[in-house]
């Protein structure tokens, strides 16, 4: 019913693991901006600056996932 092979499994664990370490690094950035008391303003900011490598990785699988609906 289910077979996997090696590369199924790669990059299931590839999705989940990077999604959970994106997840954790939102916490990060949060916890460092209640523990530095920075205001909403600063958790914007914080938000912004360290999350945009975040967003970026995000946007570049989006960006592969419709290309590569359109070439096939």
């Amino acid at each position: 019913m289910f077979e996997f092979n090696e590369e199924n499994i790669a990059q299931l664990g590839l999705t989940i693991g990077v999604t959970a370490f994106m997840l954790y690094m939102a916490f990060i950035i949060f916890q460092l901006a209640r523990e530095s008391k920075a205001g909403k303003f600063g958790t914007f900011v914080l938000f912004l600056a360290l999350g945009f490598g975040m967003l970026g990785f995000a946007a570049k699988g989006l960006i592969k996932y419709f290309m590569a609906g359109i070439v096939e």
